[in-house]
């Protein structure tokens, strides 16, 4: 147990590390992706195959540490916060959230020929709140750690790529500043990336983004609670192997991050302690984020091939030209 945690621990040290180096830190992408690229290029060093005594830790971490920091995670977000901007912002989230995974899987599964998990990994991800929507996908479903780290890097490069996108294309939308950081927060990938691109805007693009942002992110419950459900009932039809293995399918950790969000919508907890009860979030989520690279095998990632960057630039562009269509509808 403790071989494996440490082994995460020094990798996830690494990862903040990096993530916090003069030049890296501007990009605004998160430690979680260094801990992750860092536990691949070590598990597929000769001697990240001759650890199987950390095999116990590893497994801890991407269970328990990754359920644990995204029930912290919900200190991210206030019931205030969502209801500030009326009810069309969650109708606007929820249409982006239900197109996105229905047309990603669809696209994923008939057009391109991927594995049902990749393409629902890679959707989530694109659809609700990047890393994190995999990582909880990852963790209801039960899916192998390649699809889960091809599904991650596909968020990365698309989200840093709307990062850069987004600004240049505000002049040319027409849309006011605060109606154009509605229009970030319902479409880019990452918070981080939100922040980024919503800030590159002006104050008030920045202040929507993120709270629109933050009700996709509350969507993550809903969204766990219905592909729990519905990931279980194929399992049933295929009558495979792993029919009925753990039963009816309940993410109980998505009700610890809504429980977080109602505790932060009622208590105001001291800002030294509310601060490092979400920087310990985050750590569990990138010692979880270095345990799945570190499984992770180059060849599993070569075999599912440049289909999910298809897929996830497919999913890009309908995020970016359909949210801006539908973001000025729906909210005039």
């Amino acid at each position: 147990m403790w071989q494996g945690l440490i082994l995460c621990a020094g990798l996830t040290l690494g990862g903040f590390t990096l993530a916090h180096l003069p030049g890296i830190r501007e990009s605004g992408i998160s430690p979680l992706v260094f801990s992750l690229l860092l536990g691949l290029v070590v598990g597929n060093l000769p001697v990240g195959g001759r650890l199987p005594q950390a095999s116990r830790g590893l497994q801890f971490a991407t269970r328990w540490l990754l359920r644990g920091g995204i029930v912290l995670f919900g200190l991210s977000l206030t019931l205030q916060q969502i209801l500030g901007l009326g009810p069309k912002v969650i109708m606007l989230d929820a249409l982006v959230i239900c197109t996105i995974l229905t047309a990603g899987y669809w696209i994923g599964t008939r057009l391109l020929g991927l594995d049902r998990e990749t393409a629902l990994l890679t959707s989530a991800g694109s659809a609700i709140c990047g890393a994190a929507a995999v990582l909880a996908t990852e963790t209801t479903i039960r899916s192998k750690p390649a699809a889960t780290s091809m599904a991650v890097a596909t968020v990365v490069l698309f989200g840093s790529l709307a990062m850069l996108v987004y600004p240049l294309l505000y002049p040319l939308t027409g849309m006011d500043e605060g109606l154009f950081g509605i229009y970030i927060g319902a479409t880019v990938h990452e918070v981080a990336q939100v922040v980024a691109a919503g800030d590159a805007v002006g104050p008030q693009a920045l202040a929507n983004a993120v709270i629109v942002k933050l009700v996709r992110v509350m969507l993550l419950v809903p969204f766990l609670l219905v592909v729990g459900q519905w990931w279980l009932r194929h399992r049933q039809a295929e009558g495979g192997s792993e029919v009925g293995r753990g039963g009816l399918v309940i993410p109980w950790f998505a009700f610890g991050f809504l429980a977080m969000v109602i505790f932060n919508s009622v208590v105001t907890l001291p800002e030294a302690l509310h601060q490092s009860l979400v920087v310990a979030g985050q750590i569990a989520l990138a010692m979880a984020m270095a345990a799945l690279g570190f499984e992770t095998r180059l060849e599993k990632l070569k075999a599912l091939g440049v289909k999910p960057f298809l897929l996830a630039l497919i999913l890009f562009l309908l995020l970016l030209i359909g949210g801006g269509w539908v973001t000025p509808w729906l909210m005039h």
